[in-house]
């Protein structure tokens, strides 16, 4: 069993067909015994790229339909949600300026942070990062997280 925090460019996979689909879908299947996180604003960013995506015509509005109605269930059911909270903020205000991170990627590294250091005090193993984002990749490994990219697995 291993603990995954995944970001929501690596979520997306697991309902919209594309590099790295079959692997997020391997992972992240309730019998694999895997572990699952994600910041509480992954809902809002997975909703919205799904709909990007049928709005801009690259997904079908029944494909699009059948993949918002399952990851809503699946947030309630299978994901395990970092809250964003005061400390996650701030935490994550200081490595948007020190790394010159988008808001939402400083977000998602925050919570990650923050999850990692509560699993580390209750001697649990660390979490690792799935992302398809380099830029927050590269600073996740500065942060020394561990980081596996889905588009790396076809």
């Amino acid at each position: 069993m291993v603990a995954y925090f995944l970001d929501s460019s690596a979520v997306v996979k697991r309902y919209i067909r594309e590099t790295g689909t079959a692997w997020i879908v391997g992972i992240s299947h309730p019998t694999s015994g895997n572990e699952l996180f994600v910041a509480s604003v992954t809902g809002i960013e997975v909703v919205s790229a799904i709909a990007r995506r049928r709005t801009g015509g690259t997904v079908d509005p029944a494909t699009a339909a059948a993949a918002l109605s399952q990851f809503r269930q699946d947030f309630v059911h299978q994901y395990q949600t970092v809250d964003v909270s005061e400390t996650i903020i701030d935490r994550a205000m200081l490595l948007a300026e020190h790394h010159g991170l988008r808001a939402y990627d400083a977000l998602q590294l925050a919570s990650i942070l923050e999850a990692s250091d509560v699993r580390a005090s209750l001697s649990l193993p660390a979490l690792t990062l799935v992302s398809a984002d380099q830029d927050l990749n590269t600073v996740a490994r500065a942060e020394s997280i561990d980081v596996m990219d889905p588009n790396s697995h076809p």
